[in-house]
């Protein structure tokens, strides 16, 4: 037989090669997609990598990257915006022109940032990426732009605008990347950043005008009495509202970077101070609300110092040395008087009293910029007689106009609030006072006006009352007698009281128009006195020579005499 030999089919070698060639081909179609993939990554990854480095090489993010709501005031002028804004950079290293020229040329586009040799230092310094204008407008940068040099660099961003500058920069605060720091930014913060309120601005009690008012009587005491800082406020004294709140120095939101601690930082609700004699009508409220003294004609022993243990009380030198009823205390600013008006009342009436005004506590207002009170850790009987005349104590200015708002308001403390109220949505507040005792308190000061220390706080037909402090400065371990404190609180008009007034110095100076005197009476008190003249009438209050307060009871009571305070008001 003959063997069979297997042989290869011609058309099976075919199919085989085809199949070899195909799968070649996939193979390589892979190879490519792959290499195509990877590279679509590598240059993502490379954009991305730009985007970050170039962002922290520009120095961190843009200052609001976070839509943030408008702030305005009462009357709806605008305090806060977030606007769209260019701003011009130049990435030093990419430069391919002559920094020179391209000085020369920004120079001539913006010479309110530098001179050419300025512009050249900002171009060629060794870092990435530098600033060369922010908040630039369309015009600046399409001319820039012409320059041709592609190392300048233009981004479009949001940005915080303060279009009223500094004024009212405590209350308002500022913002750093997208966050509130300080101020209204700050306490409000998640509502200015919220989606579903960034449409809807947010309205302050404050009102430019009064603002405005107030800064610029206080900027100019400062500047007159060479005062180290000043603060100031105007509360309704219904709503607890505060229409106007002053720090100074003031620093600028627009700027925060150029502003030190000392600009930053709110004297009105940050700062404590002992305030001196702007206690003593508090301690008379307490003494009259308490029953402790129940006619006006009761009188006080002044005629000497008081010995209390080894402490010594006494008045400024000048002032009458004779028994003092309630209202004199007041309108004389006695020490002495006041010490024993204490002693009758007591530690736990006075320590009370002190509490229902808050001056245990931080000042009640939304900011956190919140100064905590000095308060007396001993309540020895020689506590209750310095305290009742502002020393041993230390409070904000805020906690100050607050008390006087219940002493004439009818006696109802508030918490204020630097946001606009509804009418009739005033917060109910607590009573620490009768309204009779209340009532007497607007009689007393409109008599330390009419009479006393406070008579350069007056304002013609406005019908102010009040009461001047003067405390020497507190430091460690003791007081510092070359500073002071000086303070004049009001409040208008004092037949239908509305508003309080306050105004604070602190370390000024006598000047040669004083003949010296560096107390409220001189400094503080006619700062009072021309804001309210400047405001009183736009507060909707109609200045009127013919009306005041009936203090016709208490005339008589007074020392009939032509005897007037001497030292210009404690």
């Amino acid at each position: 037989m003959t063997a069979l030999v297997a042989r290869p089919v011609r058309g099976a070698r075919a199919g085989d090669q085809r199949q070899q060639l195909l799968a070649t081909q996939h193979l390589r179609l892979m190879v490519l997609m792959l290499l195509f993939v990877a590279g679509v990554l590598v240059v993502i990854g490379r954009l991305t990598l730009l985007g970050v480095f170039a962002g922290s090489e520009r120095g961190g993010s843009v200052a609001a990257a976070v839509p943030r709501g408008d702030i305005v005031d009462r009357n709806g002028a605008p305090l806060a915006r977030t606007i769209d804004a260019w701003t011009i950079g130049v990435h030093p290293k990419r430069l391919i022109g002559d920094p020179s020229e391209i000085a020369r040329k920004l120079a001539e586009l913006m010479p309110e940032k530098g001179d050419q040799s300025w512009f050249y230092a900002q171009i060629t310094k060794p870092v990435s990426f530098t600033y060369l204008q922010r908040r630039a407008s369309p015009a600046l940068v399409e001319a820039v732009n012409a320059i041709g040099e592609p190392g300048i660099v233009f981004e479009r961003e949001t940005q915080r605008l303060y279009p009223q500058s500094t004024l009212a920069a405590h209350a308002l605060g500022f913002i750093s990347g997208s966050h509130g720091m300080s101020g209204i930014e700050r306490a409000l913060d998640e509502r200015l950043t919220n989606p579903a309120t960034i449409g809807q601005p947010v309205a302050l009690s404050l009102d430019t005008r009064v603002q405005a008012a107030l800064e610029s009587e206080l900027g100019r005491a400062m500047t007159t009495f060479s005062a180290r800082g000043g603060g100031g406020i105007v509360l309704d004294v219904h709503t607890g509202e505060v229409l106007a709140m002053v720090s100074l120095p003031t620093f600028n939101p627009n700027r925060v970077g150029m502003s030190g601690t000392d600009q930053l930082r709110n004297l009105t609700t940050q700062s404590v101070f002992e305030l001196g004699s702007t206690f003593k009508p508090i301690t008379m409220a307490t003494a009259i609300d308490t029953g402790v003294v129940t006619s006006m004609e009761a009188r006080f022993d002044a005629t000497h110092p008081l010995q209390v243990g080894r402490y010594t009380i006494h008045d400024e030198r000048g002032d009458p040395k004779r028994w003092l009823n309630m209202a004199e205390t007041l309108i004389y600013s006695s020490n002495v008087a006041t010490a024993r008006v204490a002693d009758e009342v007591g530690q736990q009436r006075m320590e009370t009293m002190f509490r229902k005004l808050g001056f245990d506590t931080r000042p009640d207002i939304e900011v956190r910029e919140k100064g905590r009170p000095l308060w007396p850790k001993y309540w020895a009987r020689t506590t209750t007689m310095t305290t009742a005349f502002g020393h041993g104590i230390a409070v904000t200015p805020l906690h100050l106009a607050n008390a006087y708002a219940a002493l004439v308001n009818g006696g109802t403390w508030r918490p204020s609030t630097l946001l606009k109220l509804q009418p009739g949505h005033a917060p109910v507040g607590r009573r620490v006072i009768s309204e009779a005792t209340s009532a007497r308190m607007r009689q007393m000061l409109r008599l330390v006006v009419m009479r006393g220390t406070g008579r350069k706080g007056d304002a013609p037909g406005y019908r102010v009352g009040g009461k001047t402090g003067t405390a020497e400065a507190a430091v460690a371990g003791g007081y510092d007698r070359s500073r002071n404190v000086a303070t004049f609180v009001a409040a208008f008009p004092m037949d239908a009281p509305r508003y309080v007034v306050l105004a604070m110095l602190d370390s000024p100076q006598g000047t040669k128009e004083t003949g010296g005197w560096k107390t409220a009476a001189w400094n503080a008190a006619p700062v009072v006195g021309r804001t309210i003249a400047r405001v009183g009438s736009l507060l909707g209050v109609v200045p009127d020579d013919h009306r005041d307060v009936d203090v016709s009871d208490i005339l008589p009571t007074l020392w009939q005499g032509d005897d007037v305070p001497k030292s210009g008001g404690q």
